[in-house]
């Protein structure tokens, strides 16, 4: 039962509470509260120093019974019971572990896929330029589509952020177009050797050109890395200059793309998959009048001729393939991101690398010598080493 009692206002200070004889006041109406006794009042001095808070509250009961009593009981706050921290979801972290797993092995499958369908299209229809044109064009395509059907949620942009982004899509670029014309000259396995080399790549630019030091460790793990790398590029049976420079042009093409990301994306609040749109966009512009101008539309129509009497209507399923893979293995990629630390990230990439040589190797029969093979695990071995050294990873 709820009643309002009457009182008059007064101002009281909180010592006042503890240490002023309380007086009874008047209760308006024939309700009445019990008294409670004042036998031997006495003024006392507490401590307040400590807060006091009241542990239990009994209820009034009925009004009409005079035995009832508002019961206090206080104590100490640093004598309180300890209080019980909420307990961590294990289905949320599960679900977490588990959509992680799920981004890995999309991640790594998809960019089988890729890299699959892509040496099919350029060894059918040898035009890296605009293989690597509509690589970028279907996925600006799907991710406008996305936006404009409200998919996906349209990036909040200025023009800070694309100036910001211009020096990462120009590296970005160079770096995509040198690996597929890689990829056209030599193996996929060959060129993802080369590509395992990165990291040297990134340690060297960083210090003669950005001054950065680093720990002994990380330089001791770029042996291995240049060593197998070595080793692999000089036992290659189908060994092409042009192939393995444009592995070596790649992986510096995305060591600044790196550098660029990191210092001019600083601040950017973009989401993983909306990031790599606006990337994939920016970079077909640069992209497009470079392809027309090296490779040209009079050429591609020819070798489509070509490659279409050889092949059939399925170069035209493999080239939508390798496009439609591209952007899907990049974007769960940029994805990823958002939800793993860089370390897991640069593991992750080391294996996918691996499931990329060894399928390639696989389904296009590539052959391979023990001494080819050894160079590409020390290769591979050192990639690894260098994950759990780098500061980068961290």
């Amino acid at each position: 039962m709820i009643c309002s009692l009457k009182q008059s206002p007064a101002i009281t200070s909180g010592c006042d509470v503890f240490l002023r004889p309380r007086t009874r006041p008047a209760v308006q109406g024939s309700l009445h509260l019990p008294s409670l006794p004042l036998k031997n009042f006495q003024r006392s001095v507490l401590s307040v120093q400590k807060p006091l808070h009241v542990s239990n509250l009994e209820s009034f009961g009925s009004l009409k019974s005079r035995t009832s009593l508002i019961k206090c009981q206080a104590y100490e706050a640093d004598q309180s019971e300890p209080i019980e921290l909420p307990k961590v979801d294990t289905r949320s972290e599960a679900a977490k572990k588990l959509k992680i797993g799920v981004y890995f092995a999309m991640w790594w499958a998809l960019n089988v896929v890729f890299n699959i369908y892509n040496k099919k299209v350029l060894n059918a229809y040898p035009f890296p330029w605009l293989t690597s044109t509509l690589s970028l064009a279907c996925g600006s395509l799907i991710m406008l589509v996305s936006w404009a059907t409200r998919i996906a949620e349209a990036p909040k942009t200025d023009m800070d952020f694309w100036k910001a982004l211009f020096p990462v899509a120009v590296a970005h670029t160079i770096g995509h177009v040198a690996a597929t014309v890689s990829m056209s000259k030599v193996a996929v396995s060959f060129t993802h050797i080369i590509k395992s080399g990165e990291p040297a790549f990134s340690v060297l630019v960083s210090r003669f050109l950005l001054g950065e030091s680093f720990p002994t460790s990380v330089y001791l793990s770029l042996l291995p890395i240049i060593g197998g790398c070595g080793l692999a590029a000089l036992t290659e049976l189908n060994f092409n200059m042009i192939g393995f420079m444009g592995a070596m042009i790649s992986n510096l093409a995305f060591v600044f793309r790196n550098i660029f990301s990191k210092k001019g994306m600083k601040g950017k609040s973009v989401s993983g998959m909306n990031y790599y749109a606006c990337l994939s966009i920016m970079s077909l512009v640069i992209l497009t009048p470079f392809a027309i101008a090296v490779e040209g539309p009079k050429m591609w129509a020819a070798g489509f001729e070509t490659a279409m009497a050889q092949i059939g209507p399925n170069l035209i399923w493999w080239m939508a393939a390798q496009s439609v893979f591209y952007h899907l293995y990049n974007q769960v990629s940029y994805m990823s991101l958002d939800e793993i630390s860089p370390l897991t990230f640069s593991i992750g990439n080391t294996m996918k690398r691996i499931s990329v040589i060894v399928s390639s190797i696989i389904i296009f029969h590539t052959p391979v010598q023990p001494v080819n093979a050894l160079g590409a695990a020390i290769a591979i071995f050192g990639t690894f080493l260098y994950s759990q050294v780098s500061p980068f990873s961290l």
